[in-house]
């Protein structure tokens, strides 16, 4: 169990399997980010939280009820309505500029106090509280995850400029973005899967998916100035947008218990139940 401190998932076939198929989900999410901004791209997880919950609903016997439904409907709502008015990612034609963003002091406190903060729940409160309370795992995998996606983007970038015969891999920034994101990434790996094996996949998709998909737009916001060239109105409606996902969210978090059975059996009455010795009770006039 990866919950207890153990690895022995790495045995199981269908882990493997699963692993596999994410992995290339994963590089096809890599290539949307290398060509469409972060704040476009990260939205559209709802559909893979709400596959999720779904699958786990059928194949994990984990209740997906009427509210939880509707906290799907919700999330995807949302992530629909902040696709559309999503705002235009800045231009950048080498890895070197992502460099110059990534080194602004802005984007540099940013990545600071999420580095302070993964360590603090890592070596303080994982031993404490994370066999007991999902926001620990799932805080540690979404703040790495919204740097990790700001390297995606770095490393995208480059294959995309070499792929068309500006070699980007002669800069030592393309590597250092490259060495960055594996290590995020094994470290996200990690305590997902502990996650996952901690608690009902039907609640810690949909709260990964709104914590995650919520710092990677503020870490874009912050690296790419994102919201500079927006009026009010797109912004509101944005914001408006977040707001929906985290009802939906809020929806399913409280409600996760409140399953019911999709065929109740009638209950058998006391002449049912009676003894085959006993005599049978006489109507009172």
């Amino acid at each position: 169990m990866s919950s207890s401190g153990g690895y022995s998932y790495l045995k199981e076939p269908w882990w493997w399997a699963g692993m596999v198929s994410m992995i290339i989900g994963e590089v096809a999410n890599f290539a949307a980010y290398a060509y469409a901004p972060a704040i476009l791209v990260t939205p559209l997880g709802a559909l893979s939280m709400i596959i999720s919950a779904v699958l786990a609903h059928y194949f994990l016997d984990e209740r997906l009820h009427i509210f939880g439904i509707v906290g799907c409907a919700l999330c995807l709502v949302g992530s629909t309505t902040i696709v559309l008015h999503a705002p235009q990612e800045t231009q950048v034609s080498s890895v070197k500029e992502v460099w110059f963003f990534a080194t602004e002091p802005g984007f540099l406190v940013y990545a600071l106090i999420v580095l302070v903060f993964v360590g603090i729940l890592v070596y303080r409160y994982v031993p404490l509280y994370g066999g007991t309370h999902l926001i620990i795992y799932v805080g540690i995998c979404s703040l790495m995850g919204s740097l990790t996606v700001m390297c995606v983007k770095a490393v995208g970038i480059a294959m995309k400029l070499s792929f068309s015969g500006s070699n980007q891999f002669v800069y030592f920034q393309t590597w250092f973005f490259t060495v960055l994101l594996i290590g995020f990434v094994l470290m996200q790996l990690n305590y997902l899967n502990k996650a996952l094996d901690t608690f009902n996949t039907a609640v810690i998709s949909p709260v990964y998916y709104v914590m995650f998909t919520s710092l990677t737009i503020l870490a874009s916001m912050i690296m790419f100035k994102n919201w500079d060239h927006q009026n009010a109105s797109q912004i509101v409606t944005e914001l408006g947008g977040f707001v929906t996902i985290f009802s939906g969210t809020f929806l399913l978090h409280k409600t996760k218990d409140m399953g019911t059975p999709a065929i109740e059996l009638p209950k058998l009455s006391n002449s049912s139940t009676r003894s085959p010795n006993q005599s049978p009770r006489r109507p009172e006039l």
